[in-house]
């Protein structure tokens, strides 16, 4: 199946940073506690609690049902509309000894574009040939390399025996890009206007991948 000759901006490792919390998504759970006068608790909690073991290395693939991939885009100068792609795949090679060396592989569906409640007419210009063209193109492949990403890995485990015996790691990622410098410049408003559809399209990423199997035997999962 052909791939898109010019495809959403990749690879140069993708720049993840390392210095990850706990503090970002777990943190703020704690904090929420904390409002509700438990910082007792929390503080007792975190002191008896072993440190988390954290996921081995090796490949993952992305979990869907736990993934999403937005996109924002100046409509007119009057709103910033979002959309996503509801059909992709992923690979991840983890690196847990050196997570911005981990490397990424997906591929997008590019006719799962989504536009809720736009016109026909409308969708048949962003998929058609004066934009994504997919039936030309009907995948976009984005491998970690052209494009780096801001990335934060939300943590990882290395499963947990009768409820989700595989290796489980999450990363959060935004950036941007100009879709001009890849061939779709079809309704980029002129210099000095908003008229039309702008040309840097911010995108998100939300991913949660499952890895290699516990280790030792896992009893039955649900």
């Amino acid at each position: 199946m052909t791939t898109h000759s010019k495809p959403l901006p990749s690879s140069r490792h993708i720049a993840m940073k390392s210095a990850i919390l706990t503090t970002s998504r777990r943190g703020a759970a704690a904090i929420f506690l904390a409002t509700l006068g438990l910082q007792g608790v929390v503080a007792q909690a975190a002191e008896s609690a072993p440190p988390p073991a954290m996921a081995p290395a090796g490949q993952y693939q992305i979990d869907k049902s736990h993934a999403s991939v937005l996109l924002r885009v100046n409509h007119l100068g009057f709103s910033t509309y979002t959309t996503r792609f509801s059909r992709f795949d992923a690979e991840l090679t983890f690196d847990p000894s050196n997570i911005p060396a981990s490397k990424v592989v997906t591929t997008i569906d590019a006719s799962s574009f989504e536009m809720d409640a736009a016109p026909q007419e409308c969708i048949g210009i962003v998929k058609g040939p004066q934009m994504l063209d997919t039936v030309k193109f009907p995948q976009i492949v984005f491998k970690s390399q052209p494009l780096s990403l801001t990335a934060t890995f939300n943590g990882g485990y290395p499963g947990m025996a009768n409820m989700d015996p595989h290796a489980r790691v999450g990363f959060s990622a935004h950036g941007s890009f100009k879709r001009s410098d890849f061939g779709i410049a079809f309704g980029v408003p002129a210099p000095g206007t908003t008229m039309g559809v702008g040309d840097l399209i911010n995108f998100s990423i939300e991913a949660e991948f499952n890895g290699p199997a516990l280790a030792g035997p896992a009893a039955e999962t649900h």
